[in-house]
This record gives C-alpha cells, sequence and structure tokens, in this order.
C-alpha cells in the first residue's frame, strides 16, 4: 500500500509541471545567487573561496526549506479537500499511508538534491576535500528531512496560510542555530544547547566533515544515523495525527 499510495501521489504531481520545475530549479537558482554574491571577494593565496563553505551548506538547507514549504501545503491540501479522510474509510494502514506521501516527496526531493548539487560541482566548481556522492546523501536525508517536518507540521495547521507560518516556527531557528552563520563553540551554553538538539545541524556538522576529509569518517556516520532516526522519528509522529472517523 505504501508503494500503491506513492504511485497515486507521484500521478497527480506529474500533471503539475509547473511544482515539479519549482521544486527542481529553486534551489540551484538560490545556489546561483549565492555564488555571484561572493564572486568578487579578495582572498589571500591558499585560503579557499566563503563560496566552497556556504555553498555547500546551501546544498543541505535549500531542499530542506523547499521541500518543507511544497510537502507542508501539498498535505494539508490532501486534508482539507477530503481526500485523505476518504482514504483513511479503506483499510490502509496510517503508517503506509504517510510513508507512501514520505516516499513519493522523498523521490523528488532526490532529483532536486541531484540537480542541485551537480549546478555546484559542474557550474560553480565546489571544491571541497570529500566525495560529491557523500555530498549528495546528506543533501537528500535533509531534504527529507524538510518533507517528515512539513508532514507532521501539516497536521497542526487549518490553512495554507498557516502552513507557511510554522516557517519561522520550525525552519529558521535552525538556519540561525545550525553553525552557518556563528560557530557552535562561539555561541553561549544555552544556544549550544538548542543548535545540539536541532535537526538541521547533524547535516550541517556531517557536511563539515565531508569538506575536511577525503574520505568518509566515523563522526560523518554517526551524524547521518542520527539524521535518519529523526526522520522515521518524525515520520513516526505524523502518522499518530491522522485519525479515522468512527462515525
Amino acid at each position: 500500500m505504501t508503494l500503491a499510495t506513492a504511485a497515486r501521489v507521484l500521478g497527480q504531481l506529474r500533471h503539475d509541471h509547473r511544482s515539479i520545475a519549482l521544486i527542481l530549479v529553486v534551489p540551484a537558482l538560490l545556489l546561483a545567487a549565492v555564488y555571484f554574491l561572493f564572486e568578487n571577494e579578495t582572498l589571500p593565496p591558499g585560503i579557499p573561496r566563503t563560496f566552497d563553505r556556504v555553498g555547500l551548506m546551501m546544498l543541505a538547507i535549500f531542499p530542506f526549506v523547499v521541500m518543507f514549504l511544497v510537502t507542508s501545503i501539498t498535505m494539508l491540501r490532501e486534508r482539507t479537500s477530503g481526500t485523505l479522510e476518504r482514504l483513511l474509510t479503506t483499510p490502509i494502514h496510517k503508517a503506509d499511508l504517510l510513508f507512501g506521501y514520505a516516499l513519493a516527496f522523498s523521490l523528488m526531493a532526490a532529483l532536486q538534491s541531484l540537480v542541485a548539487t551537480a549546478v555546484a560541482y559542474w557550474i560553480f566548481d565546489l571544491d571541497i576535500k570529500g566525495s560529491p556522492g557523500l555530498v549528495v546523501m546528506i543533501a537528500v536525508i535533509n531534504a527529507v528531512l524538510g518533507v517528515a517536518l512539513g508532514l507532521l507540521c501539516s497536521a497542526f495547521a487549518r490553512t495554507e496560510f498557516q502552513a507557511v507560518q510554522f516557517m519561522p516556527v520550525v525552519v529558521v531557528p535552525q538556519i540561525l542555530l545550525c553553525g552557518l552563520f556563528v560557530a557552535r563553540e562561539n555561541m553561549n551554553d544555552v544556544l549550544d544547547g538548542i543548535s545540539g538538539a536541532l535537526p538541521l545541524t547533524f547535516s550541517v556538522d556531517a557536511l563539515k566533515e565531508i569538506a575536511a576529509h577525503t574520505d568518509a569518517t566515523e563522526a560523518l556516520w554517526q551524524d547521518t544515523a542520527v539524521m535518519g532516526g529523526i526522520v522515521v522519528g518524525v515520520l513516526v509522529l505524523a502518522s499518530l495525527t491522522l485519525r479515522r472517523k468512527t462515525t
């Protein structure tokens, strides 16, 4: 049933060419904007470009933000249109239903991450020590994290406007505290503690490991495992928000 649900969602999305284009193109365009922000910077010899650090982090953040918005609004439409309610009158298990939605959006997230990473490497010459494959892996997991959080938050919104308002609550704090703007060791104890509990922090830490090492490190796999566990946990929580009507 999970695969059938995923196939139905992808079938619906296939006819929405504009949404597909936005999902695939927007992160790459934002990445281009980041590149041109630092295009004219002057650095001493041997100092890596700012884009190599910031652009790498954006490969995780942009798909996370875009997939959170797309998933939360799409899922809210499924709830308010009655589609979800009709599906819940069938014998399908709630977990199958939610994981089906997650699988469909995750496939789009994977395509989105591949496009953004390809643009970063082939067009803007992203230069880091680690493998592009590992970068894609973290970007995909991060996009799937956005999908999971979007599915969960859609349960607490009644309108699309409310769904968007979860951005400053769920997404923005993670971007501010993930270590992109200020290193975690320079934060006060309270902010550092909060940062250590936010999923996006593990993504940024994993990307830093990839940037600094040629081979995958133990710390990278630990961060990856934590992110995977968080994704599964959020999806389980989202499935608990589904209610079958008994009358």
